[in-house]
């Protein structure tokens, strides 16, 4: 008995210990296990804050780009709210990671490539301000800043990655210790039966630990399925090693167009358009991203309406903590957004009706649009990189150099091509008269130039069948009189409509319509405007001599005084001090006279250089009966090799937009001198004034006055 109770009291002995040690086992096991679920939780924490840093990249290069389209205040804000969040976030994320050198390594290049690409929109973002949308699609159009925002996506997705294997190999360590656990429960139940009281109260308490770990656990994925779902711009789902589908979030359902159950357990391919699929491209993918660790692409994509879109994807291969692969994860964004804000910014330049080339300081073309391959003759390949002189080889990079009377900016705005015959040379050899119009661009390489190439090949065309008609004209001062009446009534009514039209819708549309509307309004206008001084100046022209009343014995002062009558509001306008000696009577049509005085006062008012214009008209014996009248001003000055052909009709040495007119003024003046038997002629330098001198006949009825007189 004493023998029975010793084995009993042995056993009973051993069974305790037993207890005691399967309790210390399953204790040590569920703390273990509640580690790791903290552990896990840590990581989603992590997983969360990775997926604002790459929602804060995209939101940073969006508000860049929007505040250099629209030039809005109010993106800016948004641009700079949103480097601020993201600045916050990284620093949240490095708190996060501090356990973690690896993370902590790709935290700092991170944080380097983010002041970089801050630094970059920055810049773009002055240069929007200083240089306007051009200057600002010149520089972004190198591609720095998508590599950077690449970059960028590359080390968040690395540092995810890493918090994912971390994630996985957590998880399994929480999973052996619960099944550990599980094991010394059920080993502390069969001891249980045994000794009932001892074995009933460690079950129940290691019953509740373990409800409680996998009631954690639980929480965990739903928060983790919660995360996922709540990113609808990026389709985020999970493979298995052969590519079928495992997970599906909202995103994915929103840019693929599948719900999760038409699409769990199907094979990733579907995505591919048909011809990526017949050459096995979808096997390739997980191939390369199976060997690197990740692959990386930009390309199309097909939804489940067979429509086909641009994508950003990332595909990580998934790897348990031996190495074995167990799936992928893709990572895809939808760029059409962004592929059509490009298209709209392209299709500014593509708008311009003009050839338009932007060349560097090297004078390489850099930018070309539509206009340009057809004005030229060449593809936009053919064109990049090449000198400018090879479709404008003279006279377009002499005009840009700077010289001691203006700066580099006022050389390069101007339009170029009036009065020195520029001309474009084609693919196939042949020349065209050309016009250009040159704007500074001045950015982070320097200064570039934007040119807008205008063909006026049909202009001069027109300019020289006009003067064929006028030479013709000339032939017959009984034609000339025709074409007067053609010109005045049947160019002038027709004309008046259009003009009266064309204002009309300036003033009622202005503003309504886009500004392309608004411009071609302002052409027509102008256009009609131009004609109608054209007409007019024609009419003058026709008239000298034909319908110009009889020479008659006047004074010539008289004749000076109604021009400066009719000028008051041009000498006024620019200040000018025109003066004038005594001046003779002649034998003169007092009409024309006028005309003739108006005319050379109008042009030196005109072309003038800074300053307050001054004009003098004087008169002299020029040897028997004639007298010879000066019109001396301080303007812009005249190249000699331009003298005779400045009396010519419809010659001009200015470009329009500079300096307005039609370019017959000098031409009527010489009519009207040779209608009065006398010459024209000019005296005169470059940026030192001109005299224009002319002779006509005296009449003795006049008596000379000795003081001079000031208007």
């Amino acid at each position: 008995m004493l023998r029975l109770d010793w084995k009993i009291q042995l056993a009973f002995g051993f069974a305790m210990l037993g207890v005691l040690l399967m309790g210390a086992l399953s204790y040590a096991e569920m703390s273990a296990s509640r580690e790791s679920d903290l552990w896990v939780r840590h990581t989603h924490e992590i997983l969360e804050q990775i997926q604002n840093l790459r929602l804060g990249i995209e939101g940073i290069s969006a508000n860049s780009r929007g505040f250099v389209l629209t030039g809005d205040e109010s993106d800016f804000d948004l641009y700079r709210a949103s480097v601020l969040k993201f600045e916050q976030e990284q620093a949240a994320l490095r708190k996060l990671t501090a356990d973690n050198p690896v993370t902590e390594g790709m935290l700092s290049t991170l944080e380097a490539l983010t002041a970089a690409r801050v630094q970059r929109s920055e810049s773009i973002i002055a240069l929007r301000r200083s240089q306007g949308l051009l200057a600002a699609v010149a520089v972004s159009q190198d591609g720095t800043g998508q590599r950077l925002t690449n970059e960028l996506q590359a080390v968040v997705g690395n540092i995810q990655d890493e918090e994912l294997g971390l994630s996985v190999q957590r998880t399994a360590r929480t999973q052996q210790h619960l099944k550990r656990a599980k094991i010394a429960l059920i080993a502390g139940t069969v001891l249980a039966l045994i000794i009932v009281g001892a074995a009933g109260w460690s079950t129940q308490r290691d019953s509740s630990r373990r409800r409680h770990a996998e009631a954690a656990l639980r929480d965990g994925e739903k928060r983790y399925r919660m995360l996922l779902d709540g990113i609808p711009d990026y389709a985020i789902f999970m493979l298995d090693p052969l590519g079928q589908i495992l997970t599906w979030n909202a995103g994915a359902e929103r840019v693929k167009g599948y719900t999760a159950a038409e699409i769990m357990g199907q094979s990733f391919s579907r995505f591919f358009p048909a011809g990526d699929i017949r050459v096995g491209r979808p096997e390739g993918i997980l191939r390369r991203a199976a060997a690197t660790g990740q692959h990386n692409e930009y390309g199309m994509r097909v939804r489940k309406d067979g429509s086909q879109f641009l994508a950003s994807i990332t595909i990580t291969a998934l790897r348990d903590p031996a190495g074995y692969l167990r799936g992928f994860s893709e990572i895809s964004h939808d760029l059409t957004k962004i592929q059509a804000a490009e298209d709209r910014y392209r299709g500014l330049l593509e708008a311009a009706p003009d050839a338009m080339v932007v060349v560097d300081q090297g004078g390489e073309i850099v930018l070309l649009n539509l206009q340009a391959e057809k004005q030229f003759g060449y593809s936009r390949d053919e064109l990049l990189g090449q000198p400018v002189t090879n479709i404008i080889p003279e006279g377009f990079a002499e005009r840009l150099i700077a010289d001691g009377t203006r700066t580099m900016a006022e050389a390069l705005a101007q339009v170029i091509g009036t009065g020195i015959e520029l001309s474009g040379l084609r693919k196939d050899g042949s020349r065209f008269p050309i016009e250009i119009m040159l704007s500074p661009l001045e950015g982070a390489e320097g200064i570039m130039v934007t040119a807008a190439i205008r063909n006026i090949t049909v202009r001069k065309a027109a300019e020289k069948h006009l003067a064929q008609m006028v030479e013709e004209l000339k032939t017959s001062n009984e034609e000339l009189g025709q074409f007067a009446y053609i010109a005045s009534h049947d160019l002038q009514e027709p004309l008046r409509m259009v003009a009266s039209y064309t204002q009309l819708l300036s003033i009622r549309y202005k503003g309504k319509l886009d500004s392309d509307a608004d411009e071609f309004i302002a052409f027509a206008v102008d256009g009609a405007n131009r004609m109608k001084r054209l007409i007019q100046d024609l009419l003058s022209y026709s008239r000298v001599g034909t319908k110009g009343g009889a020479l008659l014995d006047i004074s010539s002062e008289q004749a000076l005084q109604q021009a400066l009558i009719n000028l008051r509001m041009a000498i006024k306008g620019s200040g000018a001090l025109v003066t004038h000696d005594p001046l003779p009577g002649v034998l003169a049509d007092e009409s024309q006279l006028t005309q003739l005085f108006q005319n050379l006062i109008g042009n030196a008012i005109k072309f003038q250089r800074p300053g307050v214009p001054r004009i003098h008209i004087s008169a002299v014996r020029n040897g028997g009966e004639k007298w010879r009248f000066s019109v001396q001003d301080n303007g812009l000055g005249i190249e000699p090799q331009y003298f005779e052909q400045i009396f010519g009709m419809f010659q001009r040495l200015h470009r329009r937009e500079e300096f307005s007119g039609t370019g017959i003024g000098l031409a009527i003046c010489k009519k009207i001198v040779e209608r009065h038997g006398g010459a024209i002629s000019v005296e005169s330098q470059p940026e030192q004034g001109s005299t224009f001198h002319f002779t006509l006949v005296g009449s003795e009825q006049h008596s000379w006055q000795s003081s001079e007189k000031k208007i």
